[in-house]
């Protein structure tokens, strides 16, 4: 197919290379021109802005980093909207409001451009290894069609509902992922107040009914207080106050993710936004006057 990708970022960039692997002619944009000159070393077309990308495509692609950049790229004139040609597919893979992808949804409906709201979880890692979780929000015919694209990029490719349901399964990804990160940090704040050896008692924990895929990757790396970024806090930051919003939309009270959401908050006011999210770690070792020396 011919596509266009917008937003050729940390996520972006690898999974714009995948999807030129995988035999697809791909024209992708980002402000950064940098960017633009990886994907044409990895084989695609750098376009000269959104519209050089878009005119034409059989698929167009978003990942951007929230709602205002997607409606800005998508709504604004000489957008996406702008220059897709009727019956183009739109799959924003960006995680942002259920509201802004319905409303996107609804725009496109009127350009007769098909839409797909299809965030995802795997982080960069992820990205890199075409191995991204993706939960798709739309019409199913949509999903089928576009469904071959997302394979070139993800492992386990869902379709979850209607448009904005992809973003909520991805708040409450985030919600939960949050979450685990928070109580592995108390966990090793714990163990290491408590004289025992954080290393060997998550290793009993990932064996364990408390295992995880976050224990499974990540338990060395926070016992190490290696936080280099494979997801920044500021990017939880963002996706907690989504969850959030969506719980209010849905008149529920989560009050652990209100908890979580606080903690995320506390990293960022501490100038931790740029580390990885594991670095909640840091949040709770200072909530308990338990500040290791920097490795």
């Amino acid at each position: 197919m011919k596509l266009g990708f917008i937003g050729l970022g940390v996520m972006g960039a690898p999974m714009a290379a995948h999807l030129v692997a995988a035999g697809h002619d791909v024209s992708g944009y980002d402000v950064t021109p940098a960017a633009g000159e990886k994907l044409r070393a990895a084989g695609g077309r750098a376009a000269t802005g959104v519209a050089d990308a878009v005119t034409g495509a059989d698929v167009v692609i978003t990942m951007l980093p929230n709602h205002p950049q997607v409606e800005e790229v998508v709504l604004a004139a000489g957008g996406v909207l702008d220059a897709a040609e009727p019956g183009a597919l739109l799959i924003d893979m960006s995680t942002i409001r259920p509201e802004t992808s319905i409303a996107i949804a609804e725009a496109a409906r009127d350009r007769k451009i098909r839409v797909l709201d299809a965030p995802v979880s795997g982080g960069q890692a992820g990205a890199e290894q075409a191995a991204l979780s993706i939960m798709v929000g739309g019409a199913e015919e949509d999903f089928e069609a576009g469904k071959p694209v997302l394979e070139a990029l993800g492992k386990t490719i869902v379709h979850v509902g209607p448009h904005g349901a992809g973003q909520v399964v991805k708040a409450a990804n985030q919600l939960v992922v949050g979450g685990i990160y928070g109580l592995v940090a108390e966990a090793i704040v714990l163990l290491e107040a408590s004289g025992v050896d954080a290393a060997t008692g998550l290793d009993v924990l990932a064996g364990g009914l408390a295992g995880s895929r976050i224990l499974e990757l990540k338990r060395e790396s926070m016992v190490e207080r290696r936080f280099a970024p494979g997801f920044r806090i500021d990017l939880h930051h963002k996706d907690m106050g989504i969850a959030l919003a969506a719980a209010r939309q849905a008149d529920v009270a989560l009050p652990l993710t209100g908890l979580v959401a606080q903690l995320v908050a506390a990293g960022r006011a501490m100038g931790y936004g740029s580390l990885d999210h594991s670095a909640l770690l840091k949040v709770v070792e200072q909530l308990s006057g338990r500040v290791p020396a920097e490795v």
